[in-house]
């Protein structure tokens, strides 16, 4: 479920400056979503895991609030990362 050392270089690449950005908000937000869609997955098949659930939801919390500050930081680059994840229907 978690998630391998190659996704997470290809996210932090993606999104970061540089290989080694794992601070940028961008970076933070796009690994959260990524974990988010895996736990999601797992939760389907797993109704009954209610461990990995109170963990979905402190995940979710905190991409909330990374997104939160993310808009009130720069709302071109919130937007960007919400079209770049396709997340916020």
């Amino acid at each position: 479920m978690a998630l391998s050392s190659k996704e997470k270089a290809d996210i932090i690449k993606q999104f970061g400056n540089s290989e080694k950005d794992t601070g940028k908000v961008e970076v933070q937000i796009a690994l959260l979503t990524t974990d988010i869609k895996k736990i999601t997955e797992h939760l389907k098949e797993n109704k009954k895991d209610f461990s990995t659930k109170r963990g979905l939801s402190r995940k979710t919390s905190q991409r909330r609030n990374l997104l939160t500050y993310l808009k009130d930081l720069d709302i071109v680059r919130y937007r960007e990362v919400i079209k770049k994840l396709e997340i916020r229907g």
